[in-house]
């Protein structure tokens, strides 16, 4: 511990080397955290993955506010794996910095080289991709959906590993044939239902999401966003039924499931109805 160290810490304005330090000191085995000091890479992780959801989470909110507190969150996250990165001899932040700026540079020749940047937004998507593809090209030889991440939700990882296995032809060409396919797992669901232990309908109903997520790829739509569009906007038909039952001096469990319906109806029948403008 040193005056300059100190000194660093306590400077309010000491930016990204002040997180640096403050992490450092945290991981001194010596006079450190004794929680810090005892996590790894794994313990870690998963707070990671909850801090990147709180950043969506405020953007979907916008909540602009929060948004700065919830960013430094999550880089704190990557300057703790950084740390611990450091300690073990494998990398430090500064490298992982260079790494990342290594590889925007080289996915981007339409800004730091000499391609055309005139290009469409599709267009750049498939340069991006096929840059990807040649990176994976020099690395040991996998199979295609080898290192699709196995902690991304499994909704995004569903259609990662259905785009990987578009990429070598293993694809549907047309949305209809995606459609006839929810039609068909939709139908052996009921079957399951119906004639199958529950082990097999678990497994049927896990088909029928996969394939909603491949429908999802072919109509261009994220299916985390629409899935959380649809969450929030139940959610926000929910409070106004509960908003309608209190001005009558309910409570969702006074009520039944027909009142609640029709209390619902209106709901969405007020919030797809025009507004004083006419728009």
């Amino acid at each position: 511990m040193t005056e300059d160290s100190d000194r660093l810490i306590r400077d309010p304005k000491g930016g990204l080397p002040r997180l640096l330090e403050i992490m450092r000191r945290l991981r001194d085995p010596k006079t450190g955290c004794p929680w810090d000091i005892e996590q790894d890479f794994r313990s870690i992780a998963p707070y990671t993955i909850e801090e990147a959801y709180e950043v969506a989470d405020a953007i979907e909110r916008e909540a602009w506010d929060e948004l700065e507190g919830e960013l430094g969150d999550l880089l704190l996250q990557s300057v703790y794996h950084a740390q611990m990165g450091e300690e073990a001899g494998l990398f430090d932040f500064h490298s992982v910095a260079d790494r990342v700026s290594d590889k925007m540079v080289a996915r981007h020749p339409h800004v730091f080289g000499t391609e055309d940047r005139e290009k469409s937004a599709e267009q750049q998507t498939r340069d991006w991709e096929t840059i990807k593809a040649a990176e994976r090209a020099g690395k040991e030889a996998r199979g295609v959906l080898d290192d699709v991440a196995l902690a991304l939700p499994a909704l995004t990882r569903a259609v990662k590993l259905q785009k990987r296995a578009a990429r070598v032809g293993f694809d549907w060409t047309e949305t209809g044939q995606v459609l006839d396919k929810i039609v068909e797992e939709a139908q052996e669901l009921v079957e399951a239902r119906e004639t199958l232990t529950q082990a097999e309908v678990f497994e049927e109903f896990g088909d029928l999401l996969f394939v909603v997520a491949n429908l999802a790829r072919h109509l261009k739509i994220e299916p985390e966003e629409a899935l959380r569009a649809a969450n929030a906007k139940f959610t926000r038909r929910f409070n106004g039924i509960e908003a309608r039952l209190a001005a009558m001096g309910k409570r969702p469990e006074d009520s039944d499931l027909a009142e609640m319906d029709a209390l619902w109806d209106a709901v969405k029948a007020e919030e797809k109805a025009p507004d004083q403008t006419g728009r």
